[in-house]
């Protein structure tokens, strides 16, 4: 029921985490879990009205017809404790609940500390146990000890709020050579449609141990078990629904969001989405690799790499712009304590086949030359390029689809590995420029923050034509807010944006982005219905001709083509392949090629 008061209460309980909404128990009727957030102290109170008392917040394991939620939870304890190693054992305990498996940990002779972020079940522990509980408040990532202080990591329906990369890093150090890792808890047992999100995948779990030198020494699947928890909380928040409300000082919405979050549980228990599992894991060795999350404060080394690999600078700036948003994605290895190999994603709003989700741009991969060497499934490269498709990409995971510009030497390798399929290629225009004699039916704006006004509501209205255009297509989207980011916050370069509109009713027709270089004018992007490209390529032209470039040209995926020769021109295969992710189970390369609409907008980011 840590489930339940966590992750089962899927858009309850997250809901009321973000707003920072708290239902106590009021003070006409007191509880021991009063200063419980919503919705620990529903569940515990409502255990509180059914049974006589609360003393776990994590699923029962039911066996035979028991009905008893206290019994269960108690054998699924006791189903945990059977796998560790008999005192004297440090323990820490990562995620304390009500601190009950902790003081029983204590009373059979274990030394045991216990870790939460939540300050509220610490003052609960320590008014419960005392204020000697060995309890602190800490999340894993920020626990900090002196290595190899522990014999056994346990985690106890905490282990699906952390990321599996936090989890087996530190492990790793807080661990000795045999030590024990110990995780119950709900897993997604599969993801094959976009909808169902949000569990750690039971299968990459145990593909991620093994990459940071774990065994695996059992996996129980208890999913059967641990489902009827479901059933019994749904039984005693309608049974005691009028007391919750009363004595909790509670919406009727709100216990209707729980009760709707639990049985959408119980239907991806019942479809096998869901599940649940034991994991117990040794330390076997300590590998020569580390995986981590790049943090902020390793982005100098991360620079370092990024001169070395492409031989000029990246700017704080310049990586503030890329990846300082917090639905950017960066993995590194480590190997003794040196940054050696970098895996970057930027996200994207995309159309997917006309509907709304979100992509990642994979960028900035690099490997030191001196690890290069290993490009087989145990080298640098498989290893982060592996974990960032299996954690990010794909169904259940924050982005759907990825998409990138690999050379083709990095394509190659990782289509061997079974990472990437290709999807598409990119394919190039010139065209030589025009004089400046004038389009008399359409003018041009020049537009940028200042003429926001009026620019804001005409590219909006250009891209809305575009996508209706698009939509048994993959693009990313292009609306006002995407030119702001993309094209105008840009710390480095400079880009002209111009909008195309009729001379007298002043109708939006296109937006072109253009970039001037010595190989001449780039159409670096534009936004537009597709029968207004060839007006589009003809100003294009012509503003080269103004500035005095020597040619007009285009990058365009080849499956778009078509929209862009009947504008003449030269057209010649450009080697830049497109690939997509074939290792994590998402939307197939089949059904993605020969789809995307991709630009040297969305490309290039120097």
């Amino acid at each position: 029921m840590t489930k339940t008061v966590n992750h089962n209460l899927a858009q309850g309980a997250r809901h009321y985490r973000k707003t920072g909404h708290i239902a106590s128990i009021a003070t006409s009727t007191p509880s021991p879990f009063k200063d419980l957030t919503f919705p620990l102290n529903v569940y515990a109170h409502a255990l509180l009205l059914e049974e006589g008392k609360a003393t776990y917040l994590h699923y029962g394991l039911f066996q035979d017809n028991q009905t008893s939620l206290q019994t269960a939870q108690q054998f699924s304890t006791d189903l945990l404790m059977a796998r560790l190693p008999p005192p004297p054992c440090r323990i820490l305990e990562v995620g304390v609940g009500l601190g009950t498996t902790l003081s029983l940990l204590n009373q059979r002779g274990y030394d045991v500390h216990g870790i939460t972020p939540d300050a509220q079940q610490i003052t609960y522990i320590e008014k419960d146990l005392g204020s000697g509980a060995s309890v602190s408040c800490h999340s894993l990532q920020d626990f900090k000890v002196q290595p190899e202080s522990f014999d056994v990591v346990l985690l106890q329906e905490s282990a699906q709020y952390i990321e599996p990369l936090v989890i087996f890093n530190k492990a790793l150090d807080l661990l000795p050579l045999s030590g024990d890792l110990v995780i119950i808890d709900e897993f997604a047992l599969k993801y094959d449609e976009a909808e169902i999100e949000g569990l750690h995948l039971l299968d990459d779990m145990a593909a991620l141990a093994e990459r940071f030198g774990f065994e695996l020494v059992e996996r129980m699947d208890l999913s059967t078990l641990a489902a009827p928890t479901l059933d019994y909380l749904l039984h005693i928040t309608a049974t005691h629904r009028q007391r919750l409300i009363k004595d909790l000082t509670l919406t009727d919405e709100q216990l209707t969001r729980l009760d709707e979050s639990n049985r959408s549980y119980h239907k991806k228990y019942a479809s096998g989405h869901y599940g649940y599992a034991l994991l117990h894991f040794r330390k076997k060795t300590v590998p020569k690799w580390r995986l981590q999350i790049l943090a902020k404060n390793q982005t100098p080394e991360m620079f370092g790499l990024f001169k070395k690999t492409f031989h000029h600078d990246m700017t704080p700036a310049m990586w503030q712009w890329k990846y300082g948003s917090n639905s950017a994605r960066e993995i590194g290895i480590w190997r003794d304590n040196q940054l050696i190999a970098h895996y970057g994603g930027v996200s994207r709003k995309i159309l997917f086949f006309g509907q709304p989700q979100t992509a990642v741009q994979i960028g900035d991969v690099m490997v030191d030359t001196r690890e290069r060497g290993t490009l087989t499934r145990k080298g640098p490269f498989f290893l982060m390029a592996a974990t960032f498709l299996e954690r990010y990409i794909g169904y259940g995971k924050p982005y759907l689809i990825g998409f990138g510009f690999p050379n083709e030497r990095a394509m190659k390798v990782a289509e061997r590995l079974g990472l990437y399929a290709e999807v598409g290629h990119m394919t190039e225009f010139s065209w030589s420029t025009r004089t400046r004699f004038p389009l008399w039916g359409t003018r041009l704006n020049l537009i940028g923050r200042e003429q926001a006004d009026f620019a804001a509501t005409a590219a909006d209205q250009c891209w809305q034509h575009m996508a209706a255009d698009l939509q048994t297509a993959i693009i990313g989207v292009r609306d006002w807010q995407y030119l702001l980011n993309r094209y105008l916050d840009h710390p480095n370069q400079q880009y002209q944006i111009m909008l195309v509109r009729n001379r007298f009713s002043k109708y939006a027709r296109g937006i072109l982005v253009l970039r001037y270089d010595p190989e001449g004018c780039e159409i670096v992007d534009l936004i537009a219905p597709l029968a207004e490209i060839p007006l589009l390529i003809t100003h294009a032209r012509r503003l080269a001709g103004m500035h005095g470039a020597r040619r007009v040209f285009c990058r365009i995926t080849a499956n778009f083509a078509g929209y862009f020769s009947v504008a003449g021109g030269t057209q010649q295969t450009v080697n830049i392949h497109i690939p997509a992710n074939a290792w994590s189970n998402g939307p197939s390369p089949e059904t993605l090629k020969d789809h995307w609409w991709l630009m040297s907008g969305d490309k290039d980011f120097r």
